[in-house]
Formats: C-alpha cells, sequence, structure tokens
C-alpha cells in the first residue's frame, strides 16, 4: 500500500533531527540499563574537546605573556564604567572576588575536585548555581581581557587574578600569584555535587543527622546544592548563628581550611562588597544554562535592575558588611563587634541581621547614589563569628593586631585560590612567593647523578619477587590525583605516616621492601623515591623477559625525599586508598561497586580506559593483588607479563558460576572443574561491552607486544604522573 498525502503532511510537520543525537533529551546507555558500568568519566577531557589542539603548551604561551600589562589592565578593569552591568560603588571589586572564591571554593579536600584549576565554573551545572548568580556578569566583564590576551593566558587564570588583583584594588597587601592553571573545555561530569533533584533542597537530604555536621555524605563540603558553603541565612534558611558554626566549620574543614582561616576568610571575604536583595527574586529570568538564545549566555536577567547596582538580586539577602565596602579595613569587625545585631528581612524577604541603634556615620553609602546611607547587614555566618567561643577568640586576637589580620587572610586567600594547583613548581609568574607552605606538600630536589645501571643490578640481585617490587612502586605512585595535583610517588611519601600503616600499603609487606631498598638508595647516593620506582621498573623488566621480550621502561631520575617536616599528615589522611582495582582489594564492602571505586581511582591517577584495561591486566598476572589472593590471576605463569589474563577470560571454553562469598569462579565447560576464581572487578572487563572491546584486542593472537609496550607506557605515565619537575 502506498503512503498517503496525509501521512506525508503528518511527517513534514514532525523535527528532521534525531532528538538526543544533538541535545540532552534523547534517552542514554544508562538510563535503558542503569546497572551498566558508565565510563564517561574517563573520557570527558578528550583530546577532541579541546579547540587549541593536541600541541597546545600553555606554560610556553605564559612565557610571553606581559605579566605587568595584564595586571595594570586588570586594576583599570575595575573601576571603568561599563553600562550594561553597573558597579556597586563604581567598582567591580566585590564582584570579581566573588568570581574568584566561588571559583576556588567548589575545591573540597576529600577528592581533590572541583576548585578553580580548570575554570570549570564556565560550564553547567556550576556557572548556573544558585549561589553563583551574577557571577556569569563577572566572566564577561573580564571579556575583553581574555580576547586582548588570548591563548596567553587562561580563563582559569584570570578568574582568579581578578579576585586577587580586587583585594590590592582595595587596599591589601596580597600574599602572591602564581599563574599555571589550564582551561577545561568541557564541564566536569565526573565530580559528584549531590543526589538531590533540585536546587537548594533541604540539607537533611544530605545529612545522616543535620545537627551533627560531620555525618555529611562524603565527599560533599557545601550543606545544600547549588550552594557553596553554607547557607548565609541559617541551617536550612532557619538562623541560629550556633548551629550555622558548627556547619561552617565542617564545611570549610572539608575545603581544606583550619578554624583560624576559616574566620580569617569570613572576616575578609566580607570586608569588602556587598549583597543583593533589593528587589523581587521572583521576577529574575531563568539561569544562564536555562536561558534562551537570545540572552547570550547571561542568566537571572532583572527587568527592575534600570542600570542602577542598588536595584540588583542575586543572593536576596541585601546590604555591605561595611561602612566602606571597597576599601580592606578593619570596618568589618568594628561593626560586627561594636553594635548589637537584630534579625530582620531584606526586601526579597531573606532572613539577615541589622545593627541596633547604629550611627549615621557608621552606614555605609547607598550602592549606586553616594548621597545616600544605607543599613549595613550581617548573614548568620557572620554572626557565628561572634558568638562561637572559638570563632569569637580568634576574632578578638585579629582586633588586637590588625597586621596579623591582614596577612593572615592573605595567606588564606593564596592558599583557597591555590590549593589545587599542587607544588610550587608549577606556579608561573612574577608574583609567585617565595615561602614554600606545607599545604603545597613541598618535594625538595633529588639527585641524578648516581650510576642507575647499578642501581638496578642491586635490586635485581635481591630476593626481592616480581610482586614485592611492583606492588611497592605502585602503592607509593597510585596515590596521586590530577584533581588536586597531590600524591604520587614523588617524596617517597609511603614510608612516613600515615601512609606507612594505610591497610591498602600492606605495611609488613612494605617495611620488608624498604628495608632492602633503602641502603641500596644510601649505598649509590640515590632518593628512596627514585630506587622505589626503580624497583617496580626492574620487576615489570623481568616479568616481560619472562614472557619473552627484553625492553627497558623508560626512567628519568630526580625524585626528591619528603620529610615528616614537609608532610601535613593529616591532610593526606583523605589520599588513603579504600578500594584498589588494579590491586584487586577492598577494605570493606561499600555501597558504590567495586567496578565503580576502580573508575573513580582510574580517572584521580588520570589514565583512560585503555590504560586501565592493560594495566589490571598485567598487574594480575605479575601476581600483585593485595593480601596475595588468586582472584583474577588467569594464568600459570605468575610473574610473566602475558596476555593470559585477557585470553581467558575471553576463552568460550570457559564459564563463570558465582560462589557464595561473593566471588566467581571459572570453570571448565567441558568437566565443570573449577580454574580459577575472580571478583567483579575482574569479571566488568568481559561484560561491560566497551571493557571487552580493550579487552578482546589484547586475547588475540598477534597482540602479545603490543601488550607488553602498552602496559609499560601506562605504567611509566602513573610513575611520572608528578613529576612537575619536569614541566
Amino acid at each position: 500500500m502506498g503512503t498517503t498525502v496525509k501521512e506525508i503532511n503528518d511527517s513534514s510537520a514532525k523535527c528532521p533531527v534525531m532528538h538526543g543525537s544533538m541535545t540532552l533529551t534523547g534517552t542514554t546507555v544508562t538510563e535503558w540499563w542503569p546497572k551498566a558500568l558508565n565510563l564517561d568519566i574517563l573520557h570527558q577531557h578528550d583530546t577532541k574537546t579541546n579547540p587549541l589542539g593536541k600541541d597546545f603548551n600553555y606554560r610556553e604561551e605564559l612565557r610571553k605573556l606581559d605579566f605587568a600589562a595584564l595586571k595594570k589592565d586588570m586594576h583599570a578593569l575595575l573601576t571603568e564604567s561599563h553600562d550594561w552591568w553597573p558597579a556597586d560603588y563604581g567598582h567591580y571589586g566585590g564582584l570579581m572576588i566573588r568570581l574568584a572564591w566561588h571559583s576556588a571554593g567548589s575545591y573540597r579536600l576529600a577528592d581533590g575536585r572541583g576548585g578553580g584549576g580548570g575554570g570549570n565554573i564556565r560550564f553547567a551545572p556550576l556557572n548556573s548555581w544558585p549561589d553563583n548568580g551574577n557571577l556569569d556578569k563577572a566572566r564577561r566583564l573580564l571579556w575583553p581581557l581574555k580576547k586582548k590576551y588570548g591563548n596567553k593566558v587562561s580563563w582559569a587564570d584570570l578568574i582568579l587574578l581578578a579576585g586577587t588583583i580586587a583585594y590590592e584594588s582595595m587596599g591589601l597587601k596580597t600574599f602572591g600569584f602564581g599563574f599555571g592553571r589550564e582551561d577545561i573545555w568541557h564541564p566536569e561530569m565526573d565530580t559528584y555535587w549531590g543526589a538531590e533533584k533540585e536546587w537548594l533542597a533541604p540539607s537533611d537530604t544530605r545529612y545522616e543527622d543535620v545537627s551533627k555536621p560531620d555525618t555529611m555524605e562524603n565527599p560533599l563540603a557545601a550543606v545544600q546544592m547549588g550552594l557553596i558553603y553554607v547557607n548565609p541565612e541559617g541551617v536550612n534558611g532557619q538562623p541560629d548563628p550556633l548551629k550555622t558554626a558548627a556547619h561552617v566549620r565542617e564545611t570549610f574543614a572539608r575545603m581544606a581550611m583550619d578554624d583560624e582561616e576559616t574566620a580569617a576568610l569570613t572576616a575578609g571575604g566580607h570586608t569588602v562588597g556587598k549583597a543583593h536583595g533589593n528587589g523581587d527574586a521572583a521576577t529574575l529570568g531563568a539561569e544562564p544554562e536555562g536561558a534562551d538564545v537570545e540572552n547570550q549566555g547571561l542568566g537571572w536577567l532583572n527587568p527592575n535592575l534600570q542600570g542602577k547596582a542598588a536595584n540588583a538580586v542575586t543572593s536576596g539577602i541585601e546590604g555591605a558588611w561595611t561602612t566602606n565596602p571597597t576599601k580592606f579595613d578593619m570596618g568589618y569587625f568594628e561593626l560586627l563587634f561594636g553594635y548589637e545585631w537584630e534579625l530582620t528581612k531584606s526586601p526579597a524577604g531573606a532572613n539577615q541581621w541589622q545593627p541596633i541603634g547604629i550611627r549615621e556615620e557608621d552606614k555605609p553609602v547607598d550602592a549606586t547614589d553616594p548621597s545616600i546611607r544605607r543599613m549595613p547587614m550581617m548573614t548568620d555566618a557572620d554572626m557565628a563569628m561572634k558568638m562561637d567561643p572559638t570563632y569569637r577568640a580568634i576574632c578578638e586576637k585579629f582586633m588586637a593586631d590588625p597586621d596579623y589580620f591582614k596577612d593572615t587572610f592573605a595567606r588564606a586567600w593564596f592558599k583557597l585560590t591555590h590549593r589545587d594547583m599542587g607544588p610550587k613548581n608549577r606556579y608561573v609568574g612574577p608574583d609567585v612567593p617565595s615561602e614554600e607552605l606545607i599545604w603545597m606538600d613541598p618535594v625538595p630536589a633529588g639527585p641524578s647523578n648516581y650510576d642507575i645501571g647499578a642501581v638496578k643490578s642491586k635490586i635485581a640481585a635481591s630476593e626481592l619477587s616480581v610482586s614485592e617490587l611492583v606492588s611497592t612502586a605502585w602503592d607509593s605512585a597510585r596515590t596521586y590525583r590530577q584533581s588536586d595535583m597531590r600524591g604520587g610517588a614523588n617524596g617517597a611519601r609511603i614510608r612516613l605516616a600515615p601512609q606507612k600503616d594505610w591497610e591498602g600499603n600492606e605495611p609488613a609487606r612494605l617495611a620488608k621492601v624498604l628495608g632492602v631498598l633503602e641502603p641500596i638508595a644510601a649505598e649509590y647516593g640515590a632518593s628512596i623515591a627514585d630506587v622505589i620506582v626503580l624497583a617496580g621498573n626492574v620487576g615489570v623488566e623481568k616479568a616481560a623477559k619472562a614472557a619473552g621480550f627484553d625492553i627497558s621502561v623508560p626512567f628519568t631520575p630526580g625524585r626528591g625525599d619528603a620529610t615528616d617536616e614537609m608532610t601535613d599528615a593529616a591532610s593526606f589522611d583523605s589520599l588513603e586508598p579504600l578500594a584498589d582495582g588494579y590491586r584487586n582489594w577492598l577494605k570493606q564492602d561499600y555501597v558504590v561497586s567495586a567496578e565503580e571505586m576502580m573508575l573513580d581511582r582510574t580517572q584521580l591517577m588520570g589514565l583512560t580506559a585503555p590504560e586501565m584495561t592493560v594495566l589490571v591486566g598485567g598487574m594480575r598476572v605479575l601476581g600483585t593483588n593485595h593480601g596475595g589472593t588468586g582472584h583474577g590471576v588467569f594464568t600459570d605463569r605468575k610473574g610473566a607479563l602475558t596476555t593470559d589474563f585477557f585470553v581467558n577470560l575471553t576463552d568460550m571454553a570457559n564459564t563463570w558460576v558465582p560462589a557464595h562469598d561473593g566471588t566467581y569462579e571459572i570453570r571448565d565447560r567441558a568437566t565443570n572443574t573449577v580454574k580459577w576464581t575472580a571478583s567483579r572487578v575482574d569479571l566488568v572487563f568481559g561484560s561491560s561491552s566497551i571493557l571487552r572491546a580493550y579487552a578482546e584486542v589484547y586475547a588475540q593472537d598477534d597482540s602479545s607486544e603490543k601488550f607488553v609496550r602498552d602496559f609499560v607506557a601506562a605504567w611509566t605515565k602513573v610513575m611520572n604522573a608528578d613529576r612537575f619537575d619536569l614541566l
């Protein structure tokens, strides 16, 4: 039967585009099959998303940057008039400080994710978080500078520089600034911001007990979806400064700040600028990501702005904290502690505090009309600084010594804006401070003029097994996190507290291996860090030779040895592995599956899915499983770098059967006899369609040499991940 006219007319009215191919309206694989392993976390920053090309080197471009000219232009920008977006008090400093703060402030210590290191605030969801309202305007104000200086300065650097220059413009002697942050070109979708499906959902949803802040779900740090820190109106919007203080303390601790740094940042952050709530928030347009195309990426459009800064609405809270909002002074403390305060409502209906009986001369002027004075305000978090005994004592110390406060704040601001940059040798520019701070995880330069061949021969002649050599090097290097450039083999912190006692590092085996390697390092004048990596390389070379391949693992000397005095031991607790799929180990059973935890570890280490595949297959046949278990060791040639893991995983002469203890058995299909055992992590390389495609490559008869070379390349990448001294 032919096509009817009606069918033609109906089809012509339909959209010709396959929905989901170019938008987010399509159903994804994981929506159809929720239990499917989603490997997107390993693919998100594919080089194809980078418009600058694979040969672009940001550090080389930075060398061409006229730092002084950029800073001069930034100073000028802060007080230039822009008709399309009015500046509070004629100065964009407060807006730029908030932009930098909220870019850097998403950092959390637990997994090192968030922060300003890649300019992620340009993308969803951060660009449209309620707490980031109107920061789209700040980024657009910076565009003329980005346009002028081009690829010589990244958005990530420019955003954080803007906040630092703003403080300088307002009178603060800053601690310094380091360039070197390279932009990302796609949202960091691997970052878990919470399970809530609505903005500003009640805090209870991410706490076991909201009255106990330390029960907040890990790795989260902010109290609600869409906030950077705490709710400025109080816990769940209910004012109670003492309860807020407890949440401030937990939130800032999860962002790597102690009580003094927290108090300094709160006071210093609110010494300048103002909050915006002089109007009806319900009249604002959609956030940037939800706005129509004619808005060109701008959101929260205010029909009542009328070109006046005083009419802006952002948080809903309205007013400045100090008498002189464009001057970095002691005004915050003078008002907070100089007056009693009472609860009130902003014009937008938000809870805030106002001073009782304030003198007219202590009021700040209107953000648009300096002939009018306005009531200052404090948030619940500000009142916490006054009412919490610990924070109050710190603030009193600051008030007694203004220079100490300014220095403490400058250092805390520097830490906030540089916390995820890694060691100091990654910093670029004329304003990098000479002082090396403990939170930078300093590592001294190591020797490189020793006899590498002699060291390798000495290691090879020892009684240490391939498994012991490889496992120790792996454990030393696997702590690396590309999220904040922490961890890794450089520094040999595996021999220091707390790492030497981590269960995942098998302390008894570690002590045995270090007992052999440390004297070798001393004998030849090498660092222990180098010798640990060399030992792993020796193990890999032995295993490759046992498989029939004579290969040399690349090695560059120069790693240094950190000391206890160089190590902030408490901050390293967050780097402890709770699982390691590469060594087939789980510290305990978790709600998250073992294979998903392996993906998380893989992404933090900066590895791709193919690199993960080749490393797991190789580590299994080398016998590096934690505790020496046999799960996944699908070979009778343990210690040889063969493709046996993949060959036997994909062999259809075998069948897989669940065992009673959560593991699996591989049985001969004909005889039903048990040949090997396996974990979920082993089986996922055969069950996931994507991972099986990689596994099949190495199971092919012609892939033995390719496997060895790919393993060595991935292994070397892990060992060198933290060699920032080679940049």
